[in-house]
This record gives C-alpha cells, structure tokens and sequence, in this order.
C-alpha cells in the first residue's frame, strides 16, 4: 500500500497506465538517473524493444530498493525512447514486465520520443524520482 496520495481529477478523466499527480508522504527524494538496458557488465541485454523496456525498469526498480524503498515509492517516472512505433508495437510486452515490476502501482509518467541515446544500441533510457521512508 502506497504512502502517498494518487490525485486523478475527475475533470481530467481516468488515466491509464500512470497517475495524474502524487502527493508524496513525508520521507527522503531519490532521484534515479536515466536508466538503460545494461546488465550487471554494462552491456545491453538485447536488442528488443520490449528486453530492453523491462531491463531499463528492472534497473531503475534496482536503485530504488538499494535505497531501502520500493516500488510503491516512485512518484514519477520518464521514458525517453527513440521510436515511439516500436514502444506502441511492443505495449503488450511492455505492459507484462511493468506490472511484472511494478504491480498496480502506477506513478506520474511521460514518454518522450529522442532522436538518439548516448549509448550505441540502446532504445530506451527510463528515469525516476522516488519518496522513500526517513529512516
């Protein structure tokens, strides 16, 4: 269960995959740097779209427990990929390793369409901003 508060105007309508804002708990802000596809060697696990969507949450999902949070503590997340085609032709296989991730918890979200990342391969780069408890 989330410490934080979902805010979803009615006025605005249901939102589906992300929250419309979060009013954060008291705790300690992690801000997660742009995460890609990198195994624990620093190497891109593939070069498929839906791989590497899940590697790059999974990563950023990593640093977020090695802060003594969890995935109830993101309140945003970006999404920066370099085909907006590829990530809607892989929504189905996105949407399994999120909710295999993530659950139902569905923090402020925006998908941003780049023309490059600055690593060779990679598709997908996912920052984040967590609340986690004060310890």
């Amino acid at each position: 269960m989330s410490r934080h508060e979902i805010i979803n105007p009615e006025s605005l309508g249901a939102p589906r995959g992300y929250s419309n804002g979060i009013l954060a708990a008291p705790g300690r802000l992690l801000f997660v740097a742009g995460q890609i596809a990198w195994d624990e060697n620093q190497k891109l696990v593939s070069d498929d779209f839906g791989a590497q969507f899940g590697q790059a949450l999974a990563n950023v999902v990593a640093v977020v427990k090695a802060s003594g949070g969890s995935v109830e503590d993101l309140c945003r997340l970006t999404v920066y990929v370099t085909d907006k085609q590829a990530y809607i032709a892989a929504l189905k296989v996105i949407g399994a390793r999120y909710r295999e991730l993530m659950g139902r918890h569905y923090p402020t979200m925006a998908l941003v369409e780049v023309a490059d990342l600055l690593e060779d391969g990679a598709q997908v780069e996912i920052e984040g901003t967590a609340v986690v408890p004060s310890e």
